[in-house]
């Protein structure tokens, strides 16, 4: 399959660490750590992401659709899920309707996707994906060399993590997911109204 090739690629170049994705912590309730009160005890006992206590992000790089050198840090202040993908990769052109359709439902001030492409084309094949799959609520974010592979010790994609006001990692999913499933719509705003930066 050529996604597969592809991405079996991506991981000899980068050298990707097959120890696997972040070493995380469990989840911590209470005082300054993460309090994940799900709305719903089924939601609690088995959240939609891997919560853990809020731990500083490596420092990542990459481009917006105009080539200006961006980081995390240019949208402090506010909720981000930032999802690792590629255009080429099939999984991940399934689950880019659900983030555009989740940024549609609950993007604004307090929360932004920030769906970071590892194409390396750079624009241009984003830039067709977004029309023929018709994103219209995702802005276009670029690491054309791949390196959130290394910087975030990924071995697959996509990855999402969800990163607090004050810039800190506090949740994490692995391999796709459905994003703006009511499930994880609840819980996403159930932990934007209940939690505070650290």
């Amino acid at each position: 399959m050529v996604a597969s090739r592809k991405e079996g690629e991506i991981k000899d170049r980068h050298h990707v660490s097959r120890r696997g994705v972040l070493r995380l912590s469990v989840l911590v309730a209470g005082g300054s750590t993460v309090a994940v009160r799900a709305a719903s005890t089924a939601v609690a006992a088995d959240p939609p992401l891997r919560m853990f206590a809020p731990k500083p992000f490596p420092e990542l790089k990459f481009l917006d659709a105009a080539g200006r050198h961006l980081s995390l840090a240019s949208f402090h202040g506010k909720f981000v899920l930032l999802s690792i993908w590629a255009t080429w990769y099939v999984p991940c052109q399934k689950e880019m309707a659900t983030l555009d359709r989740l940024q549609a439902e609950i993007g604004g001030p307090h929360f932004q996707i920030i769906p970071v492409s590892i194409d390396t084309g750079g624009l241009v094949p984003v830039r067709d994906f977004y029309n023929r799959f018709k994103i219209k609520h995702l802005g276009i974010y670029l690491d054309p060399d791949g390196s959130a592979l290394q910087t975030l010790n990924l071995q697959t994609i996509p990855a999402a993590f969800l990163i607090d006001p004050a810039g800190k990692a506090i949740g994490l999913k692995s391999g796709v997911a459905v994003w703006d499933s009511p499930r994880m719509v609840k819980f996403l705003t159930h932990v934007m109204s209940t939690k505070s930066p650290t």
